[in-house]
């Protein structure tokens, strides 16, 4: 599979002829709106920032659009969706919005992405039904969703072979990532985009890969 990464935390994910992708920017959000075809789109929290399941309606893509906590399995990709919190981007007079902590098994594979998630621990339920985890994507912003050392503390106790920070590029608090980095303890990898197969991913402990908009 290759991740790709469009800013916020909308993250492209291509295997074969499949795409999928986690919170797409919709038009007039904090971000530049996405436009590529996705055949599966996951929303974590309904806000402009990434609920856009129209920008990625594509070409001949019409995507499979899941929005909330559930189970579901579509061209061979299974995805359970856990009810949690955020407090990002909330109207006046709101106290928290649901947000939905994905977990996607694909390619021998599990991803788990948090969403746009306010509290560094996880729902009984998440807990229970989310086993190993090969790639965690965490927001580190602060502002509304995690900040660094609760992404860290929360990253840690997760123990995932392989971790992309998100929530950190246009939106979030300033040098939010660095901070991230700095509680992990500096050291992270860069990339533009990453290929990565089972087999990378089974020797890894806690890795940082930061994959650049």
């Amino acid at each position: 599979m290759v991740i790709t990464h469009h800013g916020g935390q909308c993250f492209k994910v291509t295997f074969g002829d499949l795409t999928l992708v986690f919170d797409p920017i919709a038009k007039g959000a904090s971000l530049p709106g996405v436009r590529f075809g996705a055949d599966i789109a996951l929303v974590s929290r309904n806000h402009k920032d990434f609920n856009g399941v129209e920008e990625v309606t594509y070409g001949e893509k019409d995507p499979f659009a899941i929005t909330g906590p559930g189970e579901y399995e579509y061209k061979g990709v299974t995805v359970q969706g856990f009810l949690s919190k955020s407090e990002y981007g909330l109207d006046k007079g709101e106290e928290g919005a649901v947000n939905t902590i994905y977990a996607v098994k694909l390619e021998g594979m599990t991803l788990v992405h948090l969403g746009a998630l306010s509290g560094a621990t996880l729902p009984l339920e998440a807990k229970e039904g989310i086993d190993e985890i090969d790639v965690l994507f965490v927001p580190v912003g602060g502002d509304g969703v995690l900040d660094a050392a609760e992404a860290a503390k929360l990253s840690t106790m997760l123990e995932p072979r392989l971790i992309i920070p998100m929530h950190w590029n246009g939106m979030g608090k300033p040098k939010a990532l660095e901070a991230y980095l700095k509680e992990e303890g500096g050291e992270s990898q860069k990339t533009d985009k990453l290929t990565l197969k089972k087999k990378d991913a089974v020797d890894k402990d806690g890795d940082i890969i930061v994959i650049t908009p």
